[in-house]
Parts: C-alpha cells; sequence; structure tokens
C-alpha cells in the first residue's frame, strides 16, 4: 500500500498510542484497586465516595472527560497555584490530559471487576492471615491480591482493549497519536479512504496483541487449567 511518505507518521502515532494506553492503564489499575478497597471498606464515608465516583463516571461520554480536564484543569491548577502565590500560566499538554481522563474512567470500571473478585475471595483467607501473625495489609498483598488478580484478569483484559480504541478520543485535543497523524496525512494527499484503512488496521493489529497477552497472563495466572490442558 503507497503511504506517499507518511508512514513515518503513522509510525509515531502508533507509539504514542500505546504509552497513552499503557499510562491509563497503570494509573487506572490503581483508581481500580483503591475504589474496589473503598467499597468494600466499613468506612461509610470511603463506600459514598467511591460509589459517587464510579457512578458519576460511567455516566459520562470520556470524550467529555478529555475536554473537560484539558481546557479546565489549567485554570483549576492556576487557581490553586494561586493560593500559594505562584501566579505563572500552567497548561496541561494533551497527553497528560489523555491520561487522566482515560485512567479516570477506566477506574471506574475497573473498580467493579476488583470489587467482584475480592467478593469472590472467602473471608477464610483473611482470617488465615491474621491467625498466621500478618497485618491486614501484607494479608492483602501476599494472599489477596494474587487471587483477586487471577479472577479479575478477563474483566481488565476487555476494559483495555476498549481503553485503547477510546485513545483516539484524545486526537480531538491535539495529541499525535493515530488518527492525528492519519488526519495529516489525510489533508495532504486527500486519501481518507487508504489511511482510515490503514489506521483501522493498526487498532486491529495492537487490539489482537492485547487479546493474546491477556490469554497468556490468564493461562499463567490460573494453574488449574494449565495442568487439565498438560
Amino acid at each position: 500500500m503507497d503511504l506517499q511518505g507518511f508512514g513515518h507518521l503513522l509510525i509515531s502515532g502508533t507509539w504514542i498510542t500505546i504509552q497513552l494506553a499503557l499510562a491509563s492503564l497503570v494509573v487506572g489499575l490503581v483508581f481500580g484497586l483503591t475504589g474496589a478497597a473503598a467499597k468494600l471498606s466499613n468506612n461509610r464515608v470511603a463506600r459514598w465516595l467511591a460509589t459517587g465516583y464510579t457512578t458519576l463516571v460511567r455516566g459520562l461520554p470520556e470524550l467529555l472527560l478529555v475536554l473537560t480536564i484539558y481546557f479546565g484543569g489549567s485554570q483549576l491548577l492556576m487557581w490553586i497555584a494561586s493560593g500559594f502565590g505562584y501566579d505563572e500560566y500552567i497548561e496541561i499538554g494533551p497527553f497528560i490530559a489523555g491520561v487522566a481522563a482515560l485512567s479516570i474512567a477506566f477506574g471506574a470500571y475497573a473498580t467493579e471487576v476488583f470489587r467482584m473478585a475480592m467478593m469472590e475471595i472467602p473471608a477464610g483467607q483473611w482470617e488465615s492471615g491474621l491467625a498466621c501473625g500478618m497485618s491486614p495489609r501484607r494479608t492483602f498483598f501476599r494472599i489477596i491480591l494474587p487471587q483477586v488478580w487471577r479472577l479479575a484478569i478477563p474483566g481488565l483484559g476487555n476494559l483495555f482493549q476498549v481503553l485503547l480504541k477510546d485513545t483516539a478520543l484524545v486526537s480531538v485535543v491535539g495529541l499525535n497519536d493515530i488518527m492525528r497523524q492519519s488526519q495529516v496525512a489525510i489533508s495532504a494527499t486527500k486519501e481518507p479512504f487508504t489511511f482510515f484503512m490503514v489506521a483501522a488496521c493498526i487498532y486491529l493489529l495492537l487490539t489482537a496483541a492485547t487479546t493474546g497477552f491477556t490469554m497468556l497472563m490468564e493461562w499463567v495466572a490460573n494453574p488449574a487449567a494449565r495442568e487439565s490442558r498438560g
């Protein structure tokens, strides 16, 4: 396929998309684990805040989150900084805005995935860890969390595929991702079908790789499945 010298732009856009997706995944997992722990805690305020977070974010379009954080985030930071005597302009770049918006959205959905996985763990697991002299924190990280990951991997894999495709939304605020670079090439060549097809193929390759990696993670995390197939 003739890309008329714009292949390097699509490659750089693909790399930006991958970086955006992975950064959003890492931050989103932190939001998800924190939200799930808050929803299952005995603290009423924590449960209320976590419920409000998931309800609000899941009810908003991701594009709206991107635009709000990109255009409103700078004003919010400047307002906070002014309280400390800092009066310089603070700008949030499209990459940071994209990571913030996509990780917030991913975390809201991951909260429910982690919550359901945690609820599948028998209460006796907690009691056994505490009976062995472990602190609640150590019990969570040494006993509970490894089992939670095994149960949550399929759901998180599906959410990451959605996240990967949602990265295209950040192109509207100027991030040079796959879609943005495709539009640059289209503006110069007037061949929208060619470059949108190439972009579609790139996204399909990325989601296929994600699917394969998710299946590998499920296989590694599930010893019983390995033994039955062996």
